[in-house]
């Protein structure tokens, strides 16, 4: 038998068997973990409830794709935990659909509502009592220093310098602008929100309203420029792009912010929700949760 003129065949045939045994190996190892050291079989560990994000809808489709880019990154972060998409309106699939598809599994339904409201009160909780589901509903995602985190970035990435001189820096101000709600806890929420947003620039920030609660957008603008701030930003405080939010930045006089959208910290922002859930007894209509 004549040696064979090509060496690397008999490596490429090495590496198959090692890749070969190698999935073999996998597998065993997958086998041997569900039985125990008696030779009894471990019994499977139940699915993690379903993690349903509860957008509110819009008109633009932008806040589709954006809602979908972020529910990826959900899954990114937890490999393995269903996760689930249903609206309030506008758009599909809508909430009672996704539940109902659900039968009767356990869910956590995370608003993507960055304030408590009616639709966190009412709406929300409401849907859920009418579907076989076992269902709980989690806090809004605001106020907590992740949505901050959010928030920041977005700024700086709009334009928002990070060093300032004391002159720019006293000229400097933010319009957190929300989507508003006539609740009063929507109004202490959001004002939460301006206060560790105020902390975290170290400048005065002002939260505004698109609607239902004042001040507007451009009233707050006029305020802080009576006070001497020429230099003022409008920070989204809207999850996804649509009416409101583009209003809102077209009263900018100076920069504006784009939506939170699938930022990195929102995706664990809704875990974090999520896992406070299930710590936590069911409710029907979730307080706010500590941040």
């Amino acid at each position: 038998m004549t040696a064979s003129n090509h060496p690397h065949d008999e490596s490429t045939t090495l590496d198959s068997t090692a890749h070969l045994m190698n999935r073999i190996s996998s597998q065993l190892a997958d086998q041997l973990s569900l039985v125990s050291l008696n030779g009894t079989r471990r019994p499977v560990p139940p699915a993690p409830p379903a993690l349903v994000l509860v957008a509110h809808g819009s008109r633009d489709p932008r806040a589709l794709s954006t809602v979908r880019a972020l529910m990826e990154r959900v899954r990114e972060l937890r490999p393995g935990l269903p996760v689930h998409l249903g609206h309030i309106e506008l758009n599909e699939p809508r909430l009672p659909d996704t539940l109902t598809r659900l039968g009767t599994a356990e869910a956590v339904l995370v608003p993507l509502l960055l304030a408590r409201g009616y639709h966190v009160k009412q709406d929300i909780p409401e849907m859920a009592a009418e579907a076989e589901a076992r269902t709980r509903v989690a806090a809004p995602l605001g106020p907590h220093p992740l949505l901050v985190e959010t928030l920041y970035d977005r700024l700086v990435e709009a334009g928002w310098r990070t060093r300032m001189n004391d002159q720019t820096r006293r000229a400097s101000a933010v319009v957190l602008a929300a989507a508003g709600s006539r609740d009063p806890d929507s109004k202490l929420d959001t004002n939460r929100t301006a206060h560790l947003l105020a902390d975290r620039l170290g400048v005065p920030v002002v939260p505004a309203y698109a609607s239902a609660a004042t001040p507007t957008v451009s009233e707050a603008v006029r305020t802080l420029a009576a006070r001497g701030h020429h230099r003022v930003a409008v920070a989204s405080c809207f999850t996804a792009p649509g009416r409101f939010a583009t209003q809102c930045a077209e009263q900018a006089p100076w920069l504006a912010s784009a939506p939170l959208g699938a930022h990195p910290a929102m995706a664990r922002l809704v875990l974090h929700r999520y896992d406070q859930a299930l710590a936590t007894a069911e409710v029907t209509a979730p307080e706010l949760a500590s941040a």
